[in-house]
């Protein structure tokens, strides 16, 4: 009986192994539907690309199987969640700016950032690589740093606010959650107002403030979608050692706020995924109807 338990042990451990080569290798597409009677100045539909937790990762030749998939989704912008590279030393990003240089060629990008460049920007003496550099990279090929700043686009008829929130750097802390009172969201970016508002805010720990500050969807990543994907509990473990966080990866539909956390695209740390496959997300935006 023992013998079987550990051959069943040991095939299952294999097949493990197996399943999270797999999954580092590629990535899948995620599509979601989004209806708001704010968005009725829509004709149709708009599509939004949402990038998040790249970390430097490359998906064929510069990325080109990555920049190729969204290609073909002919979005109307595109919108960058945060942690697209990697902060540690030896780590270099300029591959992942090549790959971000090509982006504004098809649609309008608008840029948020994760912890991993807001330290790069706040801690520039800890490490090598260079924040500013970075920054001056992106922006001079036409891509919308938004830092703690919001900018309103239109889509046909409907205004639509997208802001990029810095969290304190304290609220990153690998054990226990920091308090995130709802002054220190508006001292960052301002009061929600009556525009379509959509929140680039990379800590999924904090939804709960993201709801109340009152953004219409928000979007977030950094959690990589918990390492384990399970069917009917989600993530099993943030980066923050949080279990079985309530925020893992996927759609949450909170009343009329729409939550979206992206499973990421790469890793960090733990190069670990198991039924947890990278993503690229698109969002698919229209005024009221049935949602599908």
């Amino acid at each position: 009986m023992i013998k079987i338990i550990l051959i069943i042990m040991s095939v299952f451990i294999l097949y493990c192994m197996i399943e999270t080569a797999r999954e580092l290798r590629d990535f899948r597409l995620t599509k979601y539907r989004i209806c708001s009677p704010k968005l009725n100045g829509i004709r149709g539909t708009k599509k939004i690309i949402f990038l998040s937790d790249l970390h430097n990762r490359m998906y064929g030749k510069e990325n080109e199987r990555l920049l190729e998939s969204i290609k073909n989704q002919h979005p109307d912008l595109i919108l960058i969640g945060g942690d697209m590279l990697v902060r540690k030393d030896g780590n270099s990003y300029d591959r992942t700016v090549r790959f971000l240089e090509k982006l504004p060629a098809i649609c309008p990008v608008y840029c948020a950032n994760g912890n991993h460049e807001q330290k790069l920007k706040e801690l520039p003496d800890k490490y090598e690589q260079s924040y500013e550099g970075y920054k001056k990279a992106l922006t001079a090929c036409g891509i919308y740093m938004l830092e703690n700043a919001s900018e309103t686009v239109r889509l046909d008829e409907a205004p639509v606010r997208i802001s990029g929130l810095e969290i304190p750097l304290g609220a990153y802390a690998r054990l226990g959650k920091k308090d995130l009172p709802l002054k220190e969201i508006t001292d960052r970016i301002g009061e929600h107002g009556e525009e379509y508002q959509i929140l680039l805010a990379h800590h999924p720990g904090y939804i709960q403030e993201y709801l109340e500050y009152g953004a219409d969807l928000i979007l977030s990543g950094h959690y990589h979608g918990g390492v384990m994907q399970l069917p009917g509990i989600g993530g099993v473990i943030s980066p923050d050692f949080t279990l079985f966080p309530k925020y893992s990866g996927g759609i949450y539909r909170e009343g009329a706020q729409t939550v979206v956390v992206s499973r990421g695209l790469g890793t960090h740390s733990v190069p670990v995924r198991l039924w947890n496959w990278p993503e690229l997300i698109v969002l698919e935006l229209s005024g009221t109807s049935e949602e599908m």
